[in-house]
């Protein structure tokens, strides 16, 4: 399928209206699938602090698709307006969403439906140009992103939650071929174009292009894997300070952890619980569930560290033939299973090394899907940002308190993961699905221009 961003790709109406429908319809048949797989009692209950009860995102998901897509799109009075608060995500913390007065699972469901029912109508008869909201169907593209977004916090739900499996799907592919592949690759030092002003569906802090300078490194060409991280932990690599910067440091003690959250020793061997299932550690996969400590810790013992946002972008996009930033690392063509591990076809990563179809030109794999890479950068807005449409999607969070992830996991759709989506994360984040890959500096004399 040609995307709507896809600069060979259809541009009239029809087809971008198309096009907003199909991942309109992808979102919610992912949502519908999430909630109604557990009774009316797990929807409501609260699995984790750290999360909201299931109901609570279906019925802000129906929210925020009343609030831009009917109210702000087509100019039409409100449908509840009394809930508007209740499912204001700024204004209540995911903690004290179960004390809020929230629609009922039965209710959640039919209002959810009735927004979408009238969404798509106002999609059939609104023109997708004329303001910065419709253009190429913006508006339309934000809401099936933020759904999908949502659908991955749920998915988080999910893993948190305790009981029998409620969710089931086919291991992801091996890698066709695991010998001669070089552990790390060179990117060569100079300029290239970081972030998008021609992706119409992308989010303000993807934007505005800008040319960045990134000086020659080395970068790992698979994602860190359990077993290369058990071999941090059997080296000490929880009991010993040197690795962890002192906030980490702080964490380890406080939380007493010695391995990546969902982990366990039994008998000795290390299991996980994996969405209700209770399984060996496998060794070929990337490392899962691990916050930002974690992994700085990781490159430090490893003698590397993390790359930052730009040379990731960099390792993600460059085409050294070409010069060009491509969409993906595999080109400009939409994500396909051929190509990444995306939009929840499994529960799980792929082994280190699978997607040879998804590969960038300079020879590094599984960059988009899988799990989330952390970076070293914090997150920061691109010279000349402006935010678009509302300031609390990216500006409240941008400083030093978030680190940036890139790539994506297996818990995200392709509408909400380009080359150039960026999401944030505090540093003590585990139980999101972010992995890592590390990198180092390159002799100034190698791959200089």
């Amino acid at each position: 399928m040609t995307g709507p961003t896809d600069p060979a790709g259809p541009a009239d109406p029809e087809s971008l209206r198309a096009l907003a429908v199909d991942a309109l319809l992808r979102a919610r048949r992912r949502t519908s699938a999430l909630t109604d797989c557990v009774e009316d009692g797990e929807l409501t209950a609260q699995h984790s602090p750290l999360m909201s009860p299931l109901v609570w995102d279906l019925a802000h998901i129906g929210n925020q698709e009343e609030l831009w897509l009917l109210r702000a799109v087509a100019g039409r009075d409100a449908i509840r307006p009394e809930i508007d608060s209740v499912y204001d995500a700024f204004e209540h913390p995911r903690a004290a969403r179960p004390s809020l007065p929230l629609l009922a699972p039965a209710e959640a469901r039919v209002y959810a439906a009735d927004v979408r029912g009238r969404a798509l109508d106002v999609l059939e008869r609104t023109p997708l140009h004329g303001s910065p909201l419709l253009d190429a169907g913006f508006a339309f593209g934000m809401v099936a992103q933020h759904e999908q977004q949502h659908d991955e916090t749920m998915l988080i739900t999910h893993q948190l939650r305790h009981g029998p499996a409620a969710l089931t799907a086919p291991p992801p592919p091996r890698p066709t071929a695991t010998g001669g592949r070089p552990a790390e690759v060179l990117v060569p030092g100079g300029p290239f174009t970081m972030g998008t002003s021609t992706e119409p569906w992308a989010l303000d802090n993807e934007r505005p292009a800008h040319h960045r300078f990134v000086p020659s490194f080395f970068i790992d060409t698979v994602p860190v894997s359990n077993g290369a991280y058990l071999r941090f932990m059997a080296d000490g690599g929880y009991t010993d300070e040197r690795w962890w910067t002192a906030e980490g440091w702080a964490q380890v003690r406080k939380n007493d952890l010695s391995a990546p959250l969902f982990w366990r020793r039994e008998g000795g061997e290390w299991l996980r619980r994996r969405f209700g299932v209770v399984e060996p550690v496998p060794e070929d996969e990337p490392v899962l569930h691990v916050s930002w400590y974690e992994a700085d810790a990781y490159a430090r013992w490893a003698g590397r560290r993390l790359p930052s946002e730009a040379e990731w972008e960099k390792a993600a996009r460059h085409d050294p033939v070409s010069g060009r930033s491509l969409r993906y690392p595999w080109g400009d063509a939409d994500p396909t299973s051929e190509r990444a591990n995306l939009g929840q076809r499994h529960l799980q990563p792929a082994p280190v090394g699978a997607y040879a179809a998804g590969e960038s030109p300079l020879g590094v794999r599984q960059l988009i899907g899988d799990v989330w890479e952390w970076t070293s950068s914090d997150f920061l807005p691109y010279p000349g940002f402006a935010p678009f449409p509302y300031r609390e999607y990216s500006e409240v969070f941008f400083g030093s308190a978030h680190k940036v992830l890139r790539g994506g996991s297996f818990a995200v759709d392709p509408v909400a993961c380009r080359g150039t989506f960026r999401n944030w994360d505090l540093p003590v984040r585990r139980q999101i699905f972010s992995g890592f890959r590390t990198a180092r500096d390159a002799p100034v004399t190698e791959g200089a221009i």
